[in-house]
């Protein structure tokens, strides 16, 4: 854990501030420094502040509140375990859980009994802090943690240097080659540098492991610190007196380079994990903390983000992110939407048209009126989604921390026996023995293999906007062997276009396109919109007359009690039958004379829908339609895409149905629905994703919500879900295989401290870096990750 400087205590966030815009808020100010475990935390009881880590939920047991923190300090199981314990028997507190991996805490409390302040002191007790996730990612507190852990990393190596340089005589020269005299300077030399390894750069060591044995737990750090110190007791022992039982051997050299090896290790681990989990950090957390807003006088004044209300006018600077949705205020903008739709490409909005929070202003500085803030936003359902995501706890993951804790304390019992039984034969190499087994034990990689993976795609997949609900997804979307797919809005676009216009003799084309888009523009049905859409590209139509539209019929335009005009249904439009036959999805106009126009529509295929379905196959996929359309419209879309069955006509209790019945049948179903009416199917799916944009945000169902709505990013998440259980897999394996083979080299006295350490720091870390090629690769690429 890395340790903070005492800062005063914090205070309530100020509103305003009257620097420039440049300058930063006062409380990432020089006098005001991160949060450390001497603060009071008032700031976390600001009802404003905790508009962005807190939210109320509805329990069976009332309205409780529900926060996301960062727990800064911790980066394994038993820290998780530490946290974990310090709030779960804490007043008002319901439930808390630390996903270790991301170090994200999920806690529900009840405000009417407690306050976050409070239980962050709880925490703070234990050695580690609580931040709200914006300011604990901050650059400030980055690169103070960094130059922390640099500032150990350094002392050890250099010190680890030195001592080497005067151990190494006693392993080029024969026994009594060296002075008594020289010999006990150089160990004296060797234990007073020594000392800042010791208590210094091994300082988060022993704060950890104190911490874990003062509740009662065996924490990483405990084998660990109890190696260090054991190993530098009897070395000082050996120096102090030489004569006596320890004076045979000193482990300076053994000591320096393990904690040398480990910091390094749990430093590029650090390096590591921060990317793996980069991505969800960067996509929630982009936001500004500070805005520029508009003030009566006609000036501009720099305030937080949060502080903003629903009218404020802001200026967004060229390269910042929207801070809430909006209206443009400014003639035109060039912004960045990849992270609500998917879509790479900058798009040009127009003075009047809406702006959504999160996305980036790239071009000039603008100015925009606020129309929704926070949770209200679409981004703030994405945060949401994401923080889900990166605070699930895998089965996998939930496992190996199982097996953690007990594991520990077989590690302390194993180390005991191997010093007991390595003292009856040679007592000199009975210490080394236990220390390297204590060390080479730790079991970090196996408790890192699964979140590790898996935070890797979900950021992959973040990146290229779709948003993973759950963690535990992967394992299951990587076993499935059909895809069932909705028809429109899945498949097919979620809206008509006009095809072609059958007319009466005497009227054309344009003018009954003219007269039915003059119906047409009052109604949000999708055979309208697309109706009004055509006709925009021609002259204005008027008539005179009330329009009114009829629920489920259509719409009509009446001159006092005469009804002049209708379009809609065939019976409403009291059109012939003949005129009525097609699949196709068809709205019928009729003025006083009878039967005017026929308008069939076209429900146009993604660009990307046939491919997607092909590419399934290829990987052994089998498809199918599921839809509550006519069978004729459904055969069609099911023909031009290639899928292997179609179920038409189905309402959604059917639809549950024969999804169900798929299930019964053996088949591993992945339900792919555009998030309005599939809630059921959804559900019942073995594993499921959600296309649109509004839509499913909202729907709560889905594993998967993919906001561009492209059907080749299930492909994409499909393969690389089968990457992440390959990954997964090789890192267990890799665990395992560690721990095999270790455990037995450091019994037998063949594995010194030094290269336990080394090997312990070695293992966890490739478990990262084996995860990190999962958040390297560009989803939905052919290439696979190879090995088991």
């Amino acid at each position: 854990m890395s340790s903070a400087a005492p800062v005063s205590p914090a205070a309530p966030l100020a509103a305003d501030a009257s620097s420039s815009p440049s300058v930063a808020p006062p409380w990432l100010g020089e006098h005001r420094g991160p949060l450390t475990v001497t603060d009071d935390f008032a700031v976390l009881d600001d009802p404003i502040e905790q508009q962005a880590f807190t939210e109320r939920v509805s329990t069976p047991e009332g309205e409780v509140a529900e926060s996301v923190l960062l727990v800064q300090g911790m980066y394994c199981a038993a820290c998780a375990d530490t946290v974990e314990g310090a709030l779960q028997h804490a007043p008002g507190v319901l439930s808390a859980r630390v996903h270790a991996a991301t170090r994200r805490l999920v806690l529900r409390w009840d405000p009417a009994r407690t306050q976050v302040s409070a239980l962050a002191r709880a925490v703070g007790d234990t050695g580690y802090r609580l931040l709200p996730l914006q300011q604990a990612l901050s650059i400030s507190e980055r690169l103070k943690e960094t130059r922390q852990a640099l500032w150990r990393l350094f002392v050890a190596g250099f010190c680890m240097m030195q001592v080497m340089m005067y151990a190494w005589p006693a392993y080029v020269t024969q026994p009594g080659e060296i002075p008594a005299d020289i010999d006990q300077l150089l160990r004296w030399a060797s234990w007073v540098i020594s000392l800042p390894v010791v208590f210094f750069a091994s300082g988060p060591f022993f704060r950890s492991a104190w911490n874990d044995l003062r509740r009662g737990r065996v924490g990483m750090d405990t084998p660990v610190s109890i190696g260090i110190v054991v190993t530098f007791l009897a070395s000082s022992a050996a120096t102090f007196d030489p004569t006596g039982p320890w004076g045979g051997e000193v482990w300076f050299d053994s000591l320096t380079m393990f904690v040398f090896f480990l910091l390094g290790g749990r430093y590029l681990e650090f390096k590591a994990r921060d990317r793996t989990a980069g991505a969800l950090d960067t996509l929630m957390n982009r936001l500004p903390e500070v805005s520029e807003r508009l003030k009566a006088d006609g000036g501009w004044e720099p305030v937080s983000s949060r502080r903003l209300q629903v009218g404020d006018v802001v200026r967004v600077q060229a390269g910042q992110a929207f801070p809430g949705d909006a209206h443009l205020l400014s003639p035109r903008a060039t912004v960045d939407e990849a992270l609500l739709t998917g879509e790479s490409h900058p798009v040009t909005r127009q003075q009047g048209e809406a702006v959504v929070a999160g996305s980036f202003n790239l071009a000039g500085q603008v100015q925009v009126r606020i129309t929704g803030l926070g949770s209200d936003t679409r981004f703030g359902q994405i945060v949401r989604l994401m923080e889900q995501a990166s605070t699930e706890k895998p089965r996998l993951a939930v496992l190996a921390d199982r097996i953690a804790a007990p594991f520990l304390v077989l590690v302390l019992v194993a180390a005991a026996a191997a010093g007991f039984a390595w003292w009856q034969v040679d007592p000199s190499r009975a210490l080394a023995v236990a220390v390297a087994v204590l060390i080479v034990t730790c079991p970090c990689a196996l408790s890192l293999a699964t979140p590790a993976a898996m935070l890797s795609s979900a950021g992959a997949l973040a990146r290229r906007g779709i948003l993973v609900r759950r963690l535990q997804a992967f394992e299951t979307l990587a076993g499935i062997n059909a895809v069932v797919f909705d028809k429109t809005g899945t498949l097919t676009q979620d809206r008509l276009r006009l095809q072609t216009v059958r007319t009466r003799p005497g009227v054309t084309q344009e003018q009954a396109v003219a007269v039915a888009g003059l119906l047409a523009r009052g109604s949000l049905h999708p055979v309208s919109r697309a109706i009004a859409q055509a006709a925009e590209s021609l002259p204005l139509t008027t008539w005179p007359g009330e329009i009114e539209e009829v629920a489920g019929q259509g719409v009509q335009l009446r001159q006092g009690e005469v009804v002049v005009l209708r379009l809609g249904s065939a019976p409403f439009a009291g059109s012939a039958p003949q005129q009525a036959l097609s699949a196709l999805p068809q709205a019928h106009l009729a003025d006083e004379q009878g039967w005017m126009a026929t308008f069939e529509m076209e429900e146009g295929l993604r660009d990307d829908a046939v491919q997607a379905v092909a590419e399934l196959r290829a990987l052994g996929i089998r498809t199918w339609l599921l839809s509550g359309d006519r069978r004729e419209a459904a055969e069609r879309v099911a023909g031009l895409v290639g899928v292997d069955g179609t179920m038409a006509e189905a309402s959604p209790e059917r639809k549950l149905e024969e999804l169900m019945a798929l299930q019964s049948q053996g088949w591993r179903v992945a339900m792919v629905g555009d998030g309005l009416n599939d809630g059921p199917v959804l559900a019942r799916a073995d594993v499921s994703f959600a296309l649109g944009h509004g839509a499913p945000l909202a729907q709560a169902q889905s594993d998967f919500v993919i906001q561009g709505g492209q059907v080749m990013d299930v492909v994409a998440s499909l393969r690389l879900a089968r990457d992440t259980m390959r990954v997964v897999r090789q890192n267990l394996i890799w665990a395992a295989l560690y721990n095999a083979v270790s455990v037995p080299l450091a019994l037998v006295g063949w594995m010194p401290p030094w290269l336990a350490g080394l090997g312990m720091a070695l293992s966890s870390l490739l478990v990262i870096v084996n995860a990190l090629r999962l958040a390297s690769r560009v989803p939905g690429a052919p290439t696979a990750v190879s090995g088991t």
